[in-house]
């Protein structure tokens, strides 16, 4: 089951991945690494990042454990979706109101001019959060029942939506063209969203309106964990997100060069390490809730030693092929030979901290699935704290780089600090035998 599931998701993110550098290669081919591309990634950063913050990370790693455990699951995930659900249209609402502030609040470095081009693609941008909430919601219910398929193909939509939106404004002004990708983004969560309704129907799941006895133990439960689980699962994309912030000081194009970059470092990163614990996460938080620690392990050892063996591979390929792989996936139209370079480097930097990433994850469920979210915040937080530290120092001596290699050292310190507390004895025991 785990090796299948592994494969289902695997082959789905595979699937997106290969449609999102096509999406990338047009996006370098007809913007460039410009001032039009930083604008545009810049406002898609914000929702991505309460994306991968809130709906994806946080929110799965707390609800499927909670929802394991509710004695009245269709009132509490009802629940739960209504409240979240209108929480993140207020949200909405507020960004559309306020976007020149918030624009200016998440890239200081941009002058007043580009604030204004900036503001309305961030207003537009930011609806795909609550679209993609709904997504998650319906996916985590679909994971729990060992559905994995949908969600895993389901990406490829947005990709979809944003290539035609790219081809269908080509020949259009570099500013309008922001305009149609940043609908895209709209239309690819519509399309996501109606995927799933279909596949939870089919499953029988749509009872999340049919409101039922329950306890207020349980939803307190889940918000105490999706705290937790929300400040630990922020410090990778608030890292990331910082690196746009600072960015936003160097010269032009650099905010792209950070994205292309971390476009390609997350393909091994999101088809072997996020695949492997999207699967392996529901079982298990199963195994714990039965408590079955010896199948947990198990699963544990099986699935990183795969993982291990993946991400050093992807590891060594990329490094090696550093230059080639962004010359082929980028350099055409307006993305010069320079652009490739710098690209290159960069994501030589970010390799680096392939391997550290992915088995942290895989460990930081063990913590999740034993409801210890704010442990496992503490430790993010601490690894978010040395790169900050780690960015400031290099980013003067080494600029776009020096920040990817910022990164890749906190996520060592992520792994250290999340096998410490899983126990670094245990860990080597994990794999004597």
């Amino acid at each position: 089951m785990l090796i299948k599931s592994i494969f289902t998701n695997s082959s789905g993110i595979l699937f997106s991945r290969v449609l999102g550098f096509i999406r990338d290669l047009l996006t370098a081919s007809i913007l460039g690494a410009n001032i039009y591309s930083d604008i545009f990634f810049v406002a898609f950063k914000l929702p991505n990042l309460f994306r991968r913050i809130f709906a994806e990370g946080a929110f799965t790693q707390a609800f499927i454990p909670a929802y394991a455990k509710a004695k009245f699951k269709i009132r509490f995930s009802s629940i739960i979706f209504l409240q979240l659900i209108g929480f993140l249209l207020v949200l909405s609402l507020f960004v559309t109101f306020f976007s020149s502030l918030i624009t200016k609040a998440i890239a200081l470095g941009f002058d007043e001019k580009t604030i204004k081009l900036a503001a309305p693609l961030v207003a537009i941008n930011f609806y795909y959060l609550p679209l993609i909430f709904i997504v998650t919601f319906m996916a985590a219910l679909l994971q729990y029942k060992n559905h994995f398929a949908t969600t895993a193909f389901s990406t490829a939509l947005l990709n979809l939506a944003l290539i035609a939106a790219l081809l269908i404004s080509k020949d259009l002004d570099k500013y309008e063209i922001t305009y149609y990708l940043s609908y895209g983004v709209l239309v690819g969560g519509l399309l996501q969203v109606y995927v799933h309704y279909i596949a939870i129907k089919k499953k029988n799941l749509l009872k999340i309106f049919t409101f039922k006895k329950h306890t207020k133990k349980e939803e307190n439960r889940f918000y105490k964990s999706f705290l937790g689980a929300t400040i630990g699962s922020s410090t990778a994309h608030i890292s990331a997100f910082l690196d746009t912030w600072l960015a936003s000081f160097l010269v032009s194009g650099s905010i792209s060069y950070l994205y292309y970059a971390n476009r390609v470092f997350q393909l091994p990163l999101a088809l072997f390490a996020i695949a492997t614990s999207t699967a392996l996460f529901p079982m298990i938080a199963k195994a714990i809730k039965n408590k079955d620690e010896k199948r947990a392990l198990f699963l544990l050892k099986k699935s990183t030693t795969i993982l291990f063996c993946l991400l050093f591979l992807a590891t060594l390929v990329g490094i090696i092929f550093n230059d080639f792989i962004i010359w082929l996936l980028f350099e055409r139209g307006a993305f010069s030979s320079t652009d490739t370079q710098n690209t290159a480097l960069i994501l030589t930097m970010y390799l680096i901290g392939l391997v550290p990433f992915g088995i942290a994850k895989i460990f930081s469920l063990w913590l999740y699935s034993h409801e210890k979210q704010f442990i496992a915040a503490k430790i993010s937080m601490k690894a978010l704290a040395f790169n900050i530290i780690f960015s400031l120092a290099l980013i003067l001596p080494y600029k776009a780089a020096g920040l990817a290699l910022a990164s890749t050292l906190s996520g060592f310190i992520l792994f250290y600090l999340t096998i410490k507390e899983f126990g670094i004895n245990k860990f080597f025991n994990l794999f004597k035998n």
